[in-house]
């Protein structure tokens, strides 16, 4: 899309501030009366020790089609891999070995689409996204912060994904355009087996996960409101009755199809007198990857999205803990494990700055709701969960700082933005359990 130009007439004093911002944010960091200097986005009273990122992987092919409908052409040319999304790496188990096998991606390619592509592969457009993704964290953690090495150094930083192939390419896109392809030894990305998975609800492999929410899932669809609208929306489709669909295929095809630019990108120029800012439009009916939805679904796509969301809210059922425990329990027991040895200082953490955790909607939805500030909103493609741990300068006290899509988020029993580690683990302990626990649980 052409970049549409603003000039300082029309901006007013919005100009003027904006200039003033600029050089602001471009001067050398502040220095306070305490000898501290401040960084952009960092509280100059905290000291950042750690920062843990679980991250969406990109927009994707469908995992099912709408049956019954006008099928999208999902051909190969549209998960071409872009040049600056790519790093030297290598995928291996958690010990360093071969990387394991990967039953769920097997049953992925078993599916091949309408185009000639499999289900749920990465798009060029989601290879973009989380490069995007890596730029912002670079911006703030690098560029902003010097908080980070400007290049891959695998002493510094982790990486972790689900052994699928879209999460797998989606850490690698999010490296390159953290470091800018700039690295010295190649990128190792962790997976494990899938029975051992704690990086999604392992249905599969935890029997208890399976008897609670197998009924959640059925039971989910035939909620009055849900059931009532999805026959109606079955009948505009023109899908046979005996066809099993739900709000959440329904809204996984329509997504895929018509994904819209994640973020707008803004850039702006400044002259003397005159503020010009050139953005690429992003809208929200745009479709990026160039398929057709079927024309029905304009009218219904704000219901699509809110009964999704409902279905998923009624299947992992925060109001009761066993649910979220069994979920992502393991995770978060190990993102608080990962503060702990931090500040005690084993040998395996001195050097470590950086977890980036490369998960699906389904990881980040029951994350959200242990964390108390899921909105009602699936999350989007790239979509991250940060969490940073902060210690203070002068009592040494040490705060986690949690924000989603790169805003800061006061947790339900925090005593603010920074909240004390203690305060965190309170809220985290009614879900937070290892893997030992868990495993004991399922069973």
């Amino acid at each position: 899309m052409r970049p549409l130009w603003i000039g300082a007439g029309v901006l007013g004093s919005m100009a003027l501030s904006s200039v003033l911002w600029a050089q602001r944010s471009n001067k050398a960091a502040q220095t306070h009366p305490d000898g501290l200097r401040e960084s952009r986005g960092q509280d100059v009273h905290y000291e950042l020790k750690l920062v843990q990122v679980l991250f969406r992987h990109g927009a994707r092919t469908p995992l099912k089609s709408i049956p019954d409908v006008l099928e999208a052409q999902w051909a190969p040319n549209l998960l071409k891999a872009p040049v600056h999304t790519q790093v030297d790496y290598v995928v291996t188990d958690l010990s360093g070995g071969p990387q394991p096998p990967a039953p769920l991606e097997d049953k992925y390619r078993a599916k091949i689409l309408s185009g000639g592509t499999f289900s749920g592969q990465l798009t060029t457009l989601g290879m973009q996204q989380l490069y995007d993704l890596g730029e912002r964290l670079r911006k703030t953690y690098i560029e902003d912060f010097p908080f980070l090495t400007p290049y891959f150094s695998p002493a510094e930083v982790l990486v972790r994904s689900t052994n699928i192939v879209r999460t797998i390419e989606s850490a690698r896109c999010l490296v390159a355009g953290l470091f800018q392809q700039k690295q010295k030894d190649p990128v190792t990305i962790l997976t494990t087996e899938a029975e051992n998975e704690i990086l999604y609800p392992n249905y599969d492999s935890c029997q208890l996960l399976k008897l609670l929410g197998g009924p959640r899932w059925a039971e989910s669809s035939k909620l009055p409101d849900i059931a009532a609208d999805l026959r109606n929306i079955q009948s505009d489709l023109g899908i046979t009755a005996h066809q099993k669909v739900d709000f959440v295929v329904i809204r996984d095809d329509m997504i895929a199809r018509e994904v819209p630019f994640p973020r707008s990108k803004i850039h702006a120029v400044f002259f003397s007198e005159f503020i010009f800012v050139t953005t690429h439009l992003s809208l929200c009916s745009l479709q990026v990857h160039g398929l057709p939805s079927p024309p029905v679904l304009d009218r219904w796509r704000s219901t699509v999205e809110q009964r999704a969301v409902e279905m998923m809210y009624h299947i992992y059922e925060p109001s009761k803990a066993k649910s979220l425990q069994l979920s992502v329990g393991p995770l978060l027991h190990a993102l608080i494990s990962n503060i702990e040895d931090k500040i005690q200082g084993m040998p395996s953490a001195r050097s470590r700055k950086l977890f980036l955790y490369s998960v699906h909607d389904t990881t980040l939805m029951p994350c959200l709701m242990a964390l108390g500030i899921f909105d009602m909103k699936w999350p989007p493609f790239a979509a991250d969960i940060t969490l940073e741990l902060h210690q203070h300068r002068k009592t040494k006290e040490a705060f986690v700082k949690v924000s989603y899509v790169g805003k800061d988020q006061l947790l339900p029993g925090c005593s603010g933005i920074y909240c004390p580690l203690e305060e965190f683990k309170k809220v985290m302990s009614a879900y937070a359990v290892s893997f030992d626990h868990y495993r004991s649980l399922c069973k």
